[in-house]
């Protein structure tokens, strides 16, 4: 059963890049309402669900259809690059950090969506050995075609091109989203020489660890997860003890300082996991196990971001909104890459954990009602939905 949330959307998204990208029109002009429809259906047992939402315009009820050539809704590479202050990049180089992306099933037009999707943004373009796509044990015969997964796999490579677009990108697809495959791709991207961080933006159920992702840790790899887009509630693989836990915010512009400001997601996970050990540098979370988040960025569909996307699915093509905690996890893991400061032996979350000054404390919000206040609601610090903030640059990567 695929998933559904309806929600009437007054906040506006504009673009401050150049590109002439309009507001999401409120509910009351013309009948305008919004919705938030989860490209992927609740996973069973063993398998896992991306974290994507895709936000949708209706008029009078009924779906509009995107601008399939040009981009109008949705924040851009600039919005988010200044939100987060992200550096100035060159372009990619034979010697350039490796993002990995974990998905499930192929996206066809995965290249040529990337393409687009940079030079709309004017991001420098992901020439001959920028971008390679492999399946799970690293062979070139793709997996089947998936629409859902092709949209999730679209939001990830551009997000990494927006945190890091001087990184060489990896996509690893796995034969499908059971869990064991999953692990199959993970093992083979951590693999692979010149991989930084690895990013996983689905989940289940809170599970043990798995070894193919806390080896890759281990290795000095940032591996980073989505907690989940339905609000308090633990999902794996960010309740693993080693892998980062990356929640959500509602990013909007404001006046003065950093001209931006950050609240709690209400649909980002949390919690405690209930398997897990927690790394000993987690402190202050009231959890005696692994505790979801450690970091966040924007995942509110609201606020959403621009996303190109070729492969038509369930009607929608071009030039589409997502949020969700699959938007996240790979801008932050790339900021791990760009930052290159882990070796073997070193934990991406630990780092963290230690340069706190370097991330925007996000200290409003909730994502629900819970036992403990800070699990599931935002104050000074850490706390479950947005962890120990957002990006502030690559101090804390």
């Amino acid at each position: 059963m695929k998933r559904l949330l309806v929600v009437a959307a007054a906040t506006a998204l504009a673009s401050s890049s150049g590109m002439a990208a309009s507001a999401l029109a409120a509910p009351s002009q013309s009948g305008i309402t919004h919705r938030n429809v989860a490209v992927c259906g609740a996973p069973a047992a063993g398998y896992a669900a991306c974290n994507s939402l895709r936000h949708e315009t209706l008029r009078d009820g009924k779906p509009v259809q995107p601008a399939a050539s040009t981009w109008t809704q949705g924040y851009g590479a600039a919005d988010l690059q200044s939100a987060y202050a992200i550096p100035a990049q060159g372009a990619p180089t034979s010697s350039s950090p490796i993002v990995a992306i974990v998905d499930a099933y192929d996206d066809p037009t995965a290249a040529s969506d990337l393409n687009t999707y940079r030079s709309t943004m004017k991001l420098p373009a992901c020439g001959s050995g920028c971008f390679t796509k492999v399946n799970q044990t690293g062979g070139s015969t793709p997996p089947r075609a998936n629409g859902g997964w092709a949209q999730e796999i679209s939001l990830d490579l551009d997000m990494v091109s927006v945190a890091c677009p001087s990184c060489r990108i990896l996509l690893v697809e796995a034969s499908s989203s059971s869990f064991s495959n999953l692990a199959t791709a993970v093992q083979y991207a951590a693999s692979v020489p010149g991989v930084k961080a690895i990013s996983n933006s689905y989940g289940g159920s809170d599970s043990s660890n798995i070894a193919a992702y806390e080896n890759a840790a281990a290795a000095g790899i940032a591996v980073t997860a989505s907690t989940g887009d339905n609000g308090y509630q633990v999902q794996s693989p960010a309740s693993f003890t080693h892998v980062v836990a990356v929640g959500g915010t509602s990013l909007s512009r404001a006046s003065g300082g950093r001209g931006w400001s950050e609240a709690a997601w209400s649909g980002a996970g949390s919690g405690c996991s209930t398997i897990n050990a927690t790394p000993g540098w987690q402190t202050n979370t009231s959890c005696g196990k692994k505790a979801n988040a450690d970091v966040s960025s924007d995942a509110d569909p609201n606020t959403g971001v621009a996303v190109y996307d070729s492969t038509k699915y369930q009607g929608y093509v071009g030039w589409l909104v997502f949020g969700g905690t699959s938007a996240s996890s790979p801008l932050v893991g790339s900021l791990y890459a760009l930052a290159n400061n882990l070796s073997a032996g070193s934990y991406a979350g630990q780092y963290t954990w230690s340069h706190t000054s370097a991330l925007n404390d996000v200290t409003s919000g909730s994502n629900g009602t819970c036992s403990t206040a800070v699990w599931c609601t935002s104050g000074t610090g850490w706390d479950g939905p947005t962890g120990l903030g957002t990006p502030n640059g690559t101090g804390a990567f």
